[in-house]
């Protein structure tokens, strides 16, 4: 029974050979006669006794087979308190509609969820969602307001209330205000306003124009969009030239795509190089159909970020870098580095690492009125649906999507990357109920993502990168 072994995993580097141990959370570098004991034992083909190294690693509370008793998530007593207290921000889907249709879109008809309609919010229904956010952020000395679409620019009129709204309501809190748009419809009133009230914008732009117009193209003439928007953003730098720098730019990386043309955009393009890019991939949760990955584009990726690492021991100069792998290593240093500690043993309740607690730090809000944990689940999914402005939230569903992990409880109790699993209620959700078919065919591609987080994080320290401030959450028995 795997219960009865050590709670570990291991793994290897050309050369070098690892374990991370589960309870003390700990990487471990090992001599590979070490190494090759732990592997048939786990493998059921011999034992650890008489091995210097491995008494020496049960000294230090290496080596516990202890697993969890129970899996509950640590906020679900506190969950109420949070509810009520703690919610940071509000998206307000403004409208439905959309002036293009772009081909990844969630709204596209290619997926379960949703899909372009007429409906648009009215300004009451927007001022609860406002009054609803503030009632229930009192531990919050700053919280966020959202404009969502279709695309929000449509209700720009509606922007306008929603923000004065915002600002005589929420006197004593500090505000944010939130907006990602297509960037066709921006001109130099919006902009004024955006300046004015310190609106933080986020504009969608996918690379080249070739690139780019392969999927955002107009509603009705399926023409690319590329130029609109760069007209916009030229015109923008030339008269805002300050709030211009303050704009930020996310690409959404289609992987049947070539990636070095994307990136190479992103790092030449005059109007755009200096500006920040948010990076992230077409979304596959929901899609109707299998996403195609071109071979060539993930080979072009990973050896962007292979590049990148290599410029962190100081083999390559950072100006030769993809900017749009540059979240790859803070992902890498805020899970293995920044926010690991090592602990004494795995709780006897536990909870994987995937879900934030819904509602509180990305609350949604559609032109119906009803509540969501964050703009990324299905309308179209009851169970995703978490209360109303009308009567607040439903507890009892909050609960339920928090505690995704009692859905695969077994398999969480003795999966060796529980800590660092990303996965949330959207990766269990099949429109109709929660799935725990659904949710453990992504276990897999979960820990095949952390065990190259953990084998990168591992080259770096053999190579000598100090990750500022190293903290030392590391054992050698090597």
């Amino acid at each position: 029974m795997s219960a009865n072994k050590p709670f570990i995993h291991l793994f290897k580097l050309p050369g070098s050979y690892y374990m991370y141990d589960v309870n003390r959370n700990a990487l471990v570098k090992l001599e590979e006669s070490t190494y090759r004991v732990l592997q048939n034992h786990q493998k059921g083909n011999g034992s650890m006794i008489d091995n210097n190294h491995i008494n020496l690693m049960k000294d230090c509370g290496l080596l516990s087979t202890k697993r969890a008793s129970e899996i509950v998530h640590p906020d679900n007593d506190l969950l109420d308190y949070y509810l009520n207290n703690k919610v940071s921000s509000i998206a307000l889907q403004l409208t439905q509609q959309c002036n293009l249709r772009c081909r990844y879109c969630t709204y596209s008809g290619n997926y379960l969820n949703r899909a372009h309609s007429n409906k648009e919010m009215d300004f009451q229904t927007a001022k609860k969602g406002i009054d609803f956010a503030i009632s229930h952020s009192r531990e919050c000395p700053r919280i966020f307001i959202g404009f969502y679409g279709g695309e929000p620019l449509l209700r720009f009129d509606l922007i306008k209330e929603c923000i004065e709204y915002s600002i005589e309501q929420a006197e004593g809190k500090e505000l944010g205000f939130n907006i990602t748009t297509n960037a066709t419809l921006l001109n130099e009133e919006i902009i004024e306003y955006f300046e004015k009230y310190k609106v933080n914008l986020m504009i969608s732009l996918d690379g080249p124009k070739h690139v780019h117009n392969k999927n955002r193209v107009f509603e009705g003439n399926n023409k690319g969009t590329f130029e609109a928007v760069i007209k916009n953003l030229e015109n923008i730098k030339k008269r805002f030239p300050a709030y211009f720098k303050t704009i930020l730019f996310n690409a959404v990386l289609d992987p049947q795509n070539d990636f070095g043309c994307t990136s190479d955009f992103f790092t030449n393009y005059e109007t755009i190089k200096d500006s920040f890019v948010n990076v992230s991939e077409v979304n596959t949760t929901y899609l109707k159909d299998k996403q195609d990955v071109s071979e060539n584009y993930i080979i072009e990726r990973n050896y962007e970020r292979f590049k990148y690492l290599l410029s962190k021991i100081n083999r390559l100069d950072e100006k030769y870098i993809s900017k749009l792998v540059f979240q790859y290593y803070s992902s890498l240093k805020i899970k293995f580095h920044d926010e690991r500690v090592f602990t004494s043993e795995v709780a006897d309740r536990v909870h994987h690492g995937g879900p934030c607690i819904p509602g509180v730090s990305r609350l949604f809000m559609n032109a119906y009125g009803d509540l969501y944990p964050c703009e990324r689940v299905s309308e179209s999914s009851e169970i995703m649906k978490i209360g109303n402005i009308g009567y607040g939230f439903d507890i009892e569903k909050v609960r339920n999507l928090l505690n995704i992990g009692s859905l695969t409880a077994e398999k969480c109790k003795n999966c060796w990357a529980f800590k660092y699993c990303y996965l949330c209620a959207t990766a269990a959700d099949d429109i109709t109920s929660l799935s725990p078919k659904v949710k453990m065919a992504k276990c897999e591609g979960v820990r095949a993502t952390i065990e190259d987080l953990l084998k990168d994080y591992c080259a770096l320290k053999e190579l000598g990168h100090t990750f500022e401030d190293d903290n030392n959450l590391f054992y050698q028995f090597a």
